[in-house]
């Protein structure tokens, strides 16, 4: 049975709601050690590492590392059309809502002859990954490869985790999605391992460090993305799912219970919440939840889920105090099922991505929305955000000046330059107007 944490009468202040925020047992502290050895040994061993890890961890070993184009173009013709097709619109939705994230080149002048120029360079070589354990995801493919490809990112690899069901290839619906992309370094590996290889590079195999490694992953990715931030860049650490729907006496409890099964089906340390100030709603939901955690594809892996300190159902005496526990909840996915849920957003400050009214859940976001899914997990919604264009991308400023607008300036800086005890930087400036000696 999920718990139930019963909030009314209360008003936490923000410490205090975070202290009652569930969280799962097993943290991304507590996989970094294990994530440490297995980067380490990539760092040492390289391919032969990655091999022995697959054997191990991936119950295969694969006979190639890096992903041969006969596999990649075998798969492509096995993908199925259905399949094919939703992959296409997908990548075309995808594209589009991506394109939007690629802010423009602007100049702003400061004075005559001074100019400020804001650019957005691309990041030049990054490696995505995609989880391939429990499930298969050929949408995270997308979700990865499309907005680096809108950034003007030029050099792409990718990793996934090798299948036992398929002689230790890459899952074929993953290669052909790549393919679709136009993306040919592929290489079968998977967890920490493959992040360690990605930014310290495997000379063996011609695996280039990269400058970013972005993708979604089990704690164990995520740890392994925390240990190696500062070698490279990551996009967060997006560990087990999880989703929290805010909805009121309006919402049908049968809508949102499908809704919280639908991300508890991923892992069964994936938190699904419910917040709401409508007891009656909160016993309806309890209901369909016992109801679907039996008869669901994945019974046991949600009923893991659900039973777990992760998840609950809080009940609130209003919409503010659940916009309240939302934000110290920082979800990855936010439902808001409520009579006015533009009302409700308004409170919000911090989610992954949101997902108003009862047409839109969590998973149309997951597929075909045009939004991103590789998001925030674990809180990180409270300071970090989702992938986008704009994740591949570095603002940077171009300063151009002229001589007489350096002039006019040049006082200033010996002026500041001499309150800081660093005279040479004011002495850099007049030197340009100083005739040598």
């Amino acid at each position: 049975m999920i718990q139930t944490i019963d909030l009314r009468g209360t008003r936490p202040t923000p410490a205090e709601l975070l202290a009652a925020v569930p969280r799962a047992l097993t943290d991304v502290t507590a996989a970094s050690d294990v994530a440490a050895e297995l980067i380490n040994d990539v760092r040492a061993r390289g391919e032969d590492a990655l091999r022995d890890q697959a054997e191990r961890l991936d119950r295969v070993r694969p006979s190639h590392v890096r992903v041969p184009a006969s596999h990649v173009t075998e798969a492509l013709a096995g993908l199925d059309p259905t399949v094919r097709t939703a992959i296409e619109e997908t990548i075309r939705r995808v594209r589009i809502a991506s394109a939007a994230q690629v802010p423009p080149q602007v100049t702003t002048t400061i004075a005559d002859g001074a100019t400020i120029t804001q650019r957005w360079q691309p990041i030049n070589r990054v490696g995505l990954y995609v989880p391939g354990g429990k499930a298969v995801y050929p949408s995270s493919v997308v979700m990865n490869v499309v907005p680096a490809q809108i950034a003007g990112v030029s050099s792409i690899a990718l990793a996934s985790p090798p299948q036992s069901d398929f002689d230790g290839r890459v899952h074929p619906t993953i290669l052909a999605v790549a393919s679709l992309l136009g993306i040919d370094e592929i290489y079968a590996m998977g967890g920490a391992g493959a992040v360690g290889a990605f930014a310290y590079g495997v000379p063996g195999l011609g695996l280039d460090p990269v400058q970013l490694v972005t993708g979604p992953g089990n704690v164990y990715v995520a740890a392994a993305k925390r240990l190696v931030r500062g070698v490279t860049g990551i996009d967060s650490e997006a560990g087990p799912t999880d989703i929290l729907v805010i909805a009121d006496e309006t919402a049908d409890p049968r809508i949102v219970a499908a809704d919280l099964v639908s991300q508890a089906e991923h892992d069964e340390l994936a938190a699904a919440m419910l917040v709401t100030d409508s007891a009656e709603l909160a016993d309806a939901v309890n209901l369909h939840l016992v109801d679907l955690m039996q008869s669901t594809t994945h019974s046991i892996r949600v009923t893991a889920s659900l039973n777990g300190r992760q998840s609950g159902i809080v009940l609130v005496d209003d919409l503010d105090a659940a916009a309240a526990f939302s934000n110290a909840f920082g979800p990855e996915h936010l439902e808001i099922q409520t009579s006015d849920p533009d009302a409700v957003l308004a409170l919000i400050e911090n989610a992954g991505a949101i997902f108003l009214g009862p047409h839109s859940p969590v998973s149309l976001g997951d597929y075909v929305a045009g939004s991103n899914h590789v998001l925030p997990t674990g809180g990180q919604a409270r300071f970090s955000s989702g992938l986008g264009a704009y994740t591949f991308l570095r603002p940077q400023q171009v300063v151009t000046y002229s001589r007489e607008a350096l002039r006019e300036v040049a006082d200033h800086i010996a002026a500041l330059s001499t309150a800081e005890a660093l005279p040479a930087h004011g002495d850099a400036v007049t030197a340009r107007f100083t005739t040598a000696l």
